[in-house]
């Protein structure tokens, strides 16, 4: 079992999730789920590294010897896919654990049978309706032996859910008036964004197969910063102090009670990239204050959504700038413009 493979690495004491900053709490919760075999659903709000801790555990996986050539990750002594069953002797070859990363996007048009396969109506006259040749793998069959990530899972229609549901509970996928037998092993991870009101609600009985661990933006302004150097793009130099404010900023409107949709650590970088794009532009190799209050609105006004109480009485763009100017501008933030030259740059 997978949980088996992950056991060694989680018991050693050192940190094995080195693609996240902080989430304390959140990397703890994966690791005591993992270690039982349960799935589990990321629950968390946009660009707070949902997808990134996914890829992370894959990367945690050992290398294994899977039959070369195959897609659906079959190793020699236990093929899945109808290729490899049928077949006597395998040629192999090892694949690591990032390249068994295999993700879903939620979405209302996904079927039943993109997700689980379908019967090949060519092939099921050929060798015979009931015949394991005329079964067309789906997606999730390439996730055998590694991870299967699906995104935004609440956005996947109820029919969905429910031939989820039966491959969870019984390991049999019921296509049509077909059952086909699920010996697929993989970590199942999904996701959900709680403040997106347009998706599926999932049932209880679908919820009951999975132990749900939630992530929140960074804790601390200090790796808020770390994550931002880490992930942006550099190209021109930014004071420690600049960063600060950008960083600052953010966080301030996530505190916003005014605001329902909370900017995320993207924009956090986006002002960064943004802001040393204008500086080059401007013929700098130093970011200044006003390369950053360029590119605010740019930035930030498809991030953040007021709430309707606000929103008639006041339009997104003049927000911005209202709250940049009361709480950055006007403030400490502003008697560092003119000193920017001579500033300490990373």
């Amino acid at each position: 079992m997978l949980s088996e493979q992950l056991k060694e690495v989680f018991l050693k004491g050192k940190e094995p999730f080195t693609d996240i900053l902080g989430q304390v709490q959140a990397k703890q919760g994966i690791k005591s789920a993992l270690l039982m075999n349960r799935h589990i659903i990321i629950v968390g709000a946009p660009g707070i590294g949902k997808t990134t801790l996914a890829k992370n555990i894959a990367k945690l996986l050992p290398d294994i010897d899977i039959v070369e050539g195959c897609s659906y990750h079959c190793t020699p002594n236990n093929p899945v896919c109808p290729s490899c069953r049928q077949q006597k002797r395998h040629k192999t070859t090892k694949l690591e654990g990032s390249k068994r990363f295999i993700r879903i996007q939620g979405s209302p048009d996904l079927t039943v049978e993109d997700l689980l396969g379908d019967i090949d109506p060519i092939k099921a006259l050929k060798f015979g309706p009931l015949s394991l040749e005329a079964f067309t793998p789906g997606k999730i069959f390439k996730a055998n032996n590694g991870v299967l990530f699906f995104d935004e899972l609440n956005r996947c229609p109820e029919k969905l859910q429910n031939a989820l549901l039966q491959v969870l509970e019984e390991r049999k996928a019921t296509i049509g008036s077909y059952d086909v037998d699920f010996d697929v092993n993989f970590i199942f991870i999904g996701t959900m964004n709680p403040e997106d009101a347009s998706t599926e609600k999932l049932s209880d009985v679908l919820l009951d197969r999975f132990d749900v661990i939630c992530m929140d933006y960074p804790e601390s302004i200090g790796i808020e910063k770390e994550i931002v150097v880490m992930k942006g793009r550099k190209t021109a130099n930014v004071s420690d102090e600049l960063l600060d404010l950008m960083a600052y900023f953010i966080r301030l409107l996530r505190q916003d009670e005014k605001l329902e949709k909370k900017p995320s650590v993207r924009a956090s970088i986006g002002l960064y990239e943004r802001a040393q794009s204008n500086a080059l532009l401007n013929g700098r190799k130093n970011v200044q204050f006003d390369d950053i209050k360029e590119v605010l609105v740019s930035v930030l006004s498809h991030r953040i959504r007021l709430k309707p109480s606000v929103r008639y009485l006041q339009g997104i763009e003049d927000y911005i700038k209202e709250q940049f100017h009361k709480n950055v501008e006007a403030s400490k933030w502003q008697s560092h413009a003119e000193e920017q030259e001579t500033g300490d740059y990373r």
